[in-house]
């Protein structure tokens, strides 16, 4: 596995990502050097993927601590560094564990705030980093028990979005189990649904299977439910945003459809996240979590490379159609095989999350 990072911290401790906007037409190298480069960073997608988020935040707090010390502002200008971060996008739960994270760290510092906050931030990125790979310690078995029943053949696994490297800092959640099994010479193939409408299967995935040498296949995100009635995929596994109590999950638009399709057709439905995108304050997803609506413009418009090499976007229906763009569904426990975290494999269930998770269980 290459320990080619995501995000990581420059010689003069600012913080550098990957504008994951342009991928995988260009690599650029984005630098953030202060709170609200970090905001504007997860605002626009500059960075994307739940454990990306909250480590970019992580970062963010640090570099307004940074900010707030040079020039010697007051505590208001922190708390409003916290106030903007935590807008900066409403679905995913590792933004806000992230930032809680970084409050009570500064809360309990006795010392150099500073430090404290770099230091906090650097912890909160290498825990994902372990966290994911753990997550494919676990997850593994699940792809070789498969590889075993078909006697070697290759196991077909359909993704949906990107919970890989790039939405994490390394590994990735869907993807560890992935790698783990090709470096294990399991045989793997990947369907990747394109992921309308920003694309991040096809720009993303492709991008990051490629790089690794992952035998995959660029799909329509309609083609999922024809390849499971055909027998062309043996599991499908996909990240989250954000995951209930009793095991509902917050993940890109059109996952609902395709956790509903392989119901239908007994096709193992695996979610893979790290505990930090548990949200043990709520039960029920349909009601209560908040789905982010985007600009209308990702929808109207498409963007790729155009024949005379540049980057373009171009408009995909009339001027005058008004679109919609609701960036994640929730699918209901009932239709999730298991769910595939750190501390091992479990039901979809209030009782499954609790057997891996018994320090979250509320004794009345």
């Amino acid at each position: 596995m290459s320990k080619f990072r995501t995000i990581w911290p420059t010689e003069d401790r600012f913080v550098e990502v990957i504008d994951q906007r342009k991928l995988p037409h260009e690599f650029v190298v984005v630098k953030l050097e202060t709170y609200k480069d970090a905001e504007i960073a997860i605002k626009d997608m500059t960075v994307r993927g739940a454990p990306l988020i909250g480590a970019t935040a992580a970062y963010g707090i640090y570099l307004a601590v940074r900010e707030m010390v040079e020039k010697e502002l007051d505590g208001s200008f922190l708390d409003q560094a916290f106030s903007d971060l935590r807008a900066s996008r409403p679905t995913a739960v590792n933004l806000f564990w992230a930032l809680d994270k970084m409050l009570d760290a500064l809360d309990n510092c006795e010392g150099d705030f500073l430090q404290t906050s770099w230091e906090m931030a650097h912890a909160i990125v290498e825990e994902d980093v372990e966290t994911c790979r753990m997550i494919g310690v676990h997850g593994l078995p699940i792809i070789e028990e498969i590889s075993n029943r078909k006697n070697g053949e290759i196991v077909n696994i359909l993704t949906h979005c990107n919970a890989g490297m790039l939405g994490c800092v390394e590994w990735g959640t869907i993807t560890s189990p992935i790698y783990q099994a090709l470096e294990k010479g399991i045989k793997v193939h990947v369907w990747v649904d394109e992921t309308r409408p920003r694309n991040q299967g096809s720009n993303l995935t492709c991008y990051e299977l490629t790089k690794h040498g992952v035998p995959h296949t660029l799909i329509v995100d309609n083609a999922g439910g024809h390849l499971m009635q055909h027998g062309f995929v043996d599991m499908v596994i996909v990240g989250t945003d954000r995951t209930t109590r009793q095991g509902d999950v917050a993940n890109k638009i059109g996952t609902y459809l395709k956790a509903l399709a392989a119901k239908d057709n007994n096709v193992p439905f695996y979610v893979a996240l790290p505990s930090t995108t548990l949200d043990w304050t709520i039960n029920n997803g349909l009601k209560e979590i908040p789905i982010e609506e985007r600009n209308q413009d990702e929808v109207r418009y498409m963007i790729g490379k155009g024949e005379s090499g540049k980057i373009e976007s171009v408009l995909i229906c009339p001027e005058t159609t008004q679109a919609s763009n609701y960036g994640f569904d929730v699918t209901p426990a009932k239709l999730v095989t298991k769910i595939i975290t750190e501390r091992g494999v479990c039901d979809a269930s209030e009782e499954g999350l609790l057997s891996l998770f018994p320090e979250q269980r509320v004794i009345v």
